[in-house]
Parts: structure tokens; sequence; C-alpha cells
């Protein structure tokens, strides 16, 4: 039952999320410029003040479904969203927030069960035609019922959440939905909560009143602050000298998760926030405290933004209310009730409860949403940047299910911020696992410590054989391989010259490396000199160490403009070289513009599978062998 919460938690605040930043420049835009806004006695203040109608009542609401149409249904699933919540617009004078949120999920399965329907069934050179019509018709169809039933529904289902938060305030009882809200904060349903319920309801409050105090219960930054001041007097040891920081990273940062490892190691803690946050609530009540927009992250710094002028007073107030009601009753319960434990243990079980929140994997297991490997047709391997790493591991499981006579799965790779909401499996370094889960909640996400030979690869291609055995899954067309791909520009012969092959280079360190392969990419005129910075930049964030005694070093997505035309190095260090842990003894550096480069990466994969396959390919390897064999020339 849990697990089912948490899921459909995640589902409603990944449609609200990414979206963000749209509300809170809603909220700026209202704050400065409505008639009693900040500036709203500026001259121009009345013409910027138009969009406020507009962006609450239209994009808003279709920016939700498109993204709940584009989670379920991918691209096509996002327009049908669109279309389907516009209907739910044009229904009433009331905000669709609920209602884009229906249309946009239904919209994105819609669409999907018809590809689905259709899947064989479309003459040759009529994909384009049947995809753009199905769109069009679909959408319009849904569009149309929305305005007769999906928008009137929601209307009532408004009213009644609407009248129910009135009731809740009229007779000052919402400063007891804090004894849900903080416990749930624990398990990870904060956002859940207040993006999937607070943000929407307040948000058409602050339409109508300026402000909404339903943004402050949830981002109150007070009861945690309050918490980690008290382990910093009553706390032992770790705890007390970890808690000052960790107060600060809460406060004036926003990350609320930081506290969650102190509630852990003693749950009956959680007293001090839940009753600090009821005290501020009904001081936020009592003086007129609230929001103009969400608070994202709870921070001071997001909380001073939002507040509407003249609500300074009552919202200090009601944050410094319960952080200290907070503090009071976490120093009591520390010092009567508090056990010794450690911070370490407490961190992993957060870590343990944020995966399964977020459908992030645990370490060693596979975990996100449940996937039938009978309906798996897509596979995308993500990472940081998309260019090396993740395109070798592609390679790696579509050979794999080739030679297992695995048929109909599309092996793809995709930078983790960019994912394909129409995958079922993602595959990707157990320290992206995290990022993978919010980018496709709908996906099984498979986390691995090195691209290159991991274990996980076999048992998940005999997963799929033995349902493909099973279930006489109807084959479809297979993806391109990386040598086939038809985007590549340029001979693979082109991409590798033998000037820029290095061999029997004396040990360095993985930064004299990185740098050592970009001067040879500037010096072949593949990059600018400013791409080896960005290539620094990302071995800091993740290292280029993929597995099997091989590192790909190459830039951040920010530095690709820097790269003047697709170039492959490579460099040979027989004696290995510590790259943090890691021996690595073969280093391809990458300056790639498409995809021109997966032809040698693939190639790489073939011969240096192992760390045995690169070590014997580095110790008996000269240049005239390695420039043929990975130009595919042999």
């Amino acid at each position: 039952m849990k697990e089912r919460v948490q899921k459909f938690g995640r589902f409603l605040s990944g449609m609200v999320m990414p979206n963000i930043g749209a509300f809170i420049a809603w909220g700026l835009i209202a704050a400065l410029f409505i008639p009693d806004g900040w500036l709203g006695k500026w001259g121009p203040a009345e013409t910027i003040n138009k969009m406020v109608g507009p962006m609450l009542s239209y994009l808003l609401p279709i920016l939700i479904g498109y993204t709940g149409g584009k989670v379920v249904g991918g691209q096509k699933g996002a327009v049908t969203g669109a279309l389907a919540t516009l209907g739910a617009i044009a229904s009433t004078d009331s905000t669709m927030f609920i209602g884009a949120m229906i249309c946009g999920p239904l919209g994105g399965w819609c669409i999907k069960k018809f590809d689905k329907a259709m899947e064989g069934h479309i003459p040759a050179g009529f994909e384009m035609v049947v995809n753009n019509f199905s769109v069009g018709i679909i959408g319009g169809i849904l569009a149309v019922l929305s305005i007769f039933v999906i928008g009137p529904a929601c209307v009532v289902v408004t009213g009644v959440l609407g009248s129910g938060v009135a009731f809740l305030v009229n007779h000052g009882l919402l400063p007891l939905t804090a004894v849900l809200v903080e416990p749930a904060k624990v398990l990870f349903l904060n956002n859940a909560i207040n993006h999937g319920v607070f943000t929407p309801i307040g948000t058409e409050q602050a339409m109508e009143l300026g402000k909404s105090i339903l943004f402050m219960i949830e981002s109150n930054p007070g009861p945690g602050l309050g918490l980690l001041l008290a382990y910093c007097v009553a706390g032992k040891g770790e705890t007390r000298s970890s808690a000052g920081a960790a107060a600060v990273i809460q406060f004036v940062g926003g990350i609320h998760e930081i506290y969650f490892p102190y509630v852990l190691m003693n749950p009956i803690v959680i007293l001090g926030p839940m009753i600090g946050n009821i005290v501020g609530i009904f001081t936020l009540s009592a003086l007129g405290g609230g929001l103009v927009a969400a608070a994202s992250p709870g921070s001071i710094i997001a909380e001073m933004l939002m507040t509407p002028k003249g609500g300074y007073f009552a919202n200090i107030a009601g944050i410094a209310v319960a952080a200290a009601v907070s503090f009071v009753i976490s120093v009591f319960l520390l010092k009567f009730f508090g056990k010794d434990a450690s911070l370490s243990e407490a961190q992993a079980q957060v870590a343990a409860s944020k995966a399964a929140s977020k459908g992030q994997a645990v370490p060693a297991a596979s975990s996100g949403a449940s996937v039938d490997a009978r309906d798996v047709k897509k596979i995308v391997f993500a990472c940081d940047a998309g260019m090396g790493s993740s395109a070798m591991g592609a390679t790696m499981v579509r050979n794999k299910l080739k030679d297992a006579g695995v048929t109909g799965i599309e092996v793809i790779h995709h930078p983790v911020s960019e994912i394909p909401g129409d995958c079922q499996i993602v595959v990707t370094h157990h320290e992206l696992a995290g990022r993978a889960a919010e980018r496709a909640p709908q996906a099984r996400i498979i986390p691995i410590k090195n691209f290159m030979g991991a274990p996980e690869y076999d048992t998940l291609v005999q997963e799929l054989l033995a349902a493909q055995k099973g279930a006489a899954a109807p084959a479809v067309e297979e993806a391109p391989k990386a040598e086939e791909s038809p985007a590549a520009e340029a001979p693979a012969e082109t991409l590798l010259e033998k000037k820029n092959i290095l061999l029997g280079c004396a040990p360095v360190t993985p930064e004299e490396a990185i740098r050592a392969c970009g001067k040879l990419m500037v010096e072949s005129g593949y990059v600018d000199e400013a791409y080896i910075q960005g290539m620094l930049d990302r071995e800091a964030s993740f290292s280029v160490a993929i597995g099997s005694h091989v590192a790909i070093p190459h830039g951040t997505n920010d530095v690709k403009p820097l790269i003047r035309r697709t170039g492959v190095v490579v460099m040979t260090y027989p004696d290995g070289i510590d790259w943090n842990g890691d021996k690595v003894k073969l280093v391809v550096g990458i300056a790639a513009k498409g995809d021109e480069h997966l032809e040698i990466l693939g190639r790489i994969v073939g011969i240096a599978s192992t760390d045995e396959d690169t070590d014997a390919l580095v110790a008996s390897a000269d240049a005239e062998t390695l420039f043929k064999k990975l130009n595919g020339l042999v």
C-alpha cells in the first residue's frame, strides 16, 4: 500500500515539478505588477499585469497536461494531452489544474493504445500521415469530451476541495494537516503533497486573494531548523558536530531532506517538527500569512521572495515560531528519550527510502516502475552527457540481445536529462539513478557500476529472452546499430588519425591524462581550447572511467558548441592509471558533434569489453593495428 501511495504521489508531482519554474514566474509577476503589488503603480505595470490571468488560466494547466501526456505517451502523448487540457479549460472559468492532471495522462494513454493497436498495420510511407492525424483526431475528440465531462466534473471536485480547505481555515483546523505532512516528508511524499495537492489549490486561492497559506504548510523551513538546532545542543558526537552545517543547508538552501536522517536516528523527535509546524500554521492563520506562489525549494530565501507586500511580519513570525517550538520540544525529547545512534546508518535508511519513493535503484538491484518484461519495447542507456559511456553500454546490450535471438526491442542512448518518456527500462550508472527516476518515472531503473561488461547486462538479456519465449511477442523493426547509424556524416576513418594514437604513455594523474587528450584534440582542430575545461568539469561531476580498464574523456553538454568537428584520440598506459580507485590503461578522448563517433565506440566495445581484453590490447597492439581495428579496416 505504501509503495502504491508513493507511486501515485510521484506521478502527480511529476506533472507539476518540471513546470515549477513557470509557477514561480507567475508568482513573481503577480507579486510585482498586480494593482496592489510592489510595482503596481508603475506606468507599464497595468500592461504587464495582463499576463497574470492568461498564465494562470492557460499556460500553467497546459504545461501540466503536456507534461502528463509526455510521461505516459511520449511526444505524441504530450500534444494529445495538451489538446485535451484545452477542452477542460474552455469549459469553465475555474483554473483547471486538476483537469490538466486528468487530461494529460489520459491523452498520453489514448495515443499509446492507438499506436499499439496500429503496430504493423500502417502501410510503408504512410507513417507520418497516420501519426499526425491520429494526434489531431484523438486530441480533438478528447478536447470535446473534456468540455462536457472532465471540465464540469473537475469544477465539482475543486469546489469540494476548496470547501474543505475553507472549512479547516474557518474552524481553525488547518494546523492539524501538519500531523500528516511531517511524517510524509520522511517518507519522501513531500513533493507529492506539496505540488500535487497544495500547489494547485493554493494557486487558485492566490489568484483570488493575492496569497495562500497552503504554500507554507509543507515548505516552511522552521520545523526542520528547530530540530537540527536541537541536535546542536542535545545531540552527541557525530550528530552534534554535523547538525550545524545541516541546519544552514536546510534553512538557506531549502534541502529539507538533510534532516530526515536525524529523525530516523530517534523517531520520537518527529514530534518536534510536527508540533512546531502545527503552531507555525496557527500563527500564520492568525496573522494572515501566506505566499503568492509555491516556494521551491523551501528555503528562507524562496519564502521571502514569494511573500506579498505587507506580509513579511506574518510569514517571518510563522517560520520563527515553528522553529522555536520545534527546537524546545526536540531538545526535551533528545535529553530524556534520545538514544545513541549512527548517523551513517540513518543516512543509509534515508537513501533506501528515497530510492523507493523516487524509483531510484538500491545498489545491486533494479527498481522504479513495475514493468512486465513482455512489454519492453525500448531500453535507454543514460549517462551524464549521452555521448560516450551510455553509447558503449547500449552497443554491448544490443549485441547481446542479437546474439541471444531477442528481437523487437530498441536499444538507444541519451543524456540522463533527456530520457524519452516512452521507454520501459533505463540502464544508468548508480550515481545517476535518482536523476533517471525523476526523468522517467514510468520506467524500471537498472543501476550499474560501469558501462563496460556490467553483470546486470546478462541478467537483463536472459530475462527478456525468457519473456519473449513465453509470450511469443510480435517482432518489430530493430533500431539501427551504431555501425549502421544513418546519422553518420563522415567516414569513420577520418575520425581517428594515426597521429592521434599515442602508445606506451607513462602513468599520470587522471587530470593530466584528460589534458593530454584535450591538447591532441585542439592541435588536430577538433575543438577550441576551452573545451578542455569542459572535459575536466565532466570528470569532476561524473567519472569517465567506465570499466574494463577504459576511460573516455569528453566534455559536458555546455561546451558542445566548442566542437569544430568530430574526432577521436587514443592513448595507452601499459602500467595503468589510478583513476579515482579504478585502473585505466586505454584512454579514448571524444569530441562529437553528432553520432559519427559511435562506430569507433562500438569497435572499442568489441575489442575491450573485459579487463583482460584491454590489457592484452594495450600490451600488444601497435599504432597501425589500433588504427585499422578502430576504423574498421580489418
